[in-house]
């Protein structure tokens, strides 16, 4: 009995956080300019079925949302960018946070999110259609990785302080369990 109530549980929770992933990923269509903070908010939310279920249930609430997002998410754009980059790297960072030298961590995570970034150009112009910066020529593309690479700073950063605020704030304070 113990094991279906837990598993009860994970089903629930996975349920609950792929509804607001996909809620959130639906806002695009409704506020356009969200489209690069959607995917991003999305992803954090696998930092909580990481946490308390585990990261193999993280990764299949993943992939139900990437579908659900390629499905009722009007911008595409952002369906994307969940689905290359935003949605499984809370997941997999845990395992780049495992790398002990720092450059190399860092090294990594920034690989891994300027090949998703020349990945989304691609599907974006070619898959999608999006027009490019051809008028204004290669300086336009160096500001937009270079803006897209301050972002992801500061997105990396934001999933470094999320295990704490989860934590500290989330369990102990509005859960009112003592864990860790």
């Amino acid at each position: 009995m113990a094991g279906t109530q837990k598993n009860s549980d994970r089903v629930a929770l996975g349920g609950i956080v792929a509804a607001l992933c996909i809620v959130i990923m639906f806002l695009t269509g409704v506020v356009p300019a969200l489209y690069i903070v959607s995917p991003m908010a999305a992803g954090l939310l696998m930092v909580i079925l990481v946490e308390e279920v585990s990261v193999s249930w993280a990764w299949l609430t993943y992939l139900a949302v990437s579908l659900l997002s390629l499905i009722v998410t009007f911008d595409k754009d952002a369906a994307l960018m969940f689905i290359l980059f935003f949605g499984y790297y809370p997941i997999l960072r845990l395992s780049v946070e495992k790398i002990r030298v720092r450059l190399l961590k860092l090294l990594c995570k920034y690989l891994m999110f300027n090949v998703f970034l020349v990945i989304d150009w691609f599907l974006t112009v070619y898959l999608l259609g999006l027009p490019t910066f051809e008028d204004t020529g290669p300086v336009m593309y160096a500001v937009l990785i270079a803006a897209f690479n301050i972002i992801f700073y500061f997105y990396d950063r934001i999933l470094s302080r999320m295990d704490w605020i989860y934590h500290q704030v989330f369990v102990k304070k509005v859960l009112g369990r003592h864990g860790r």
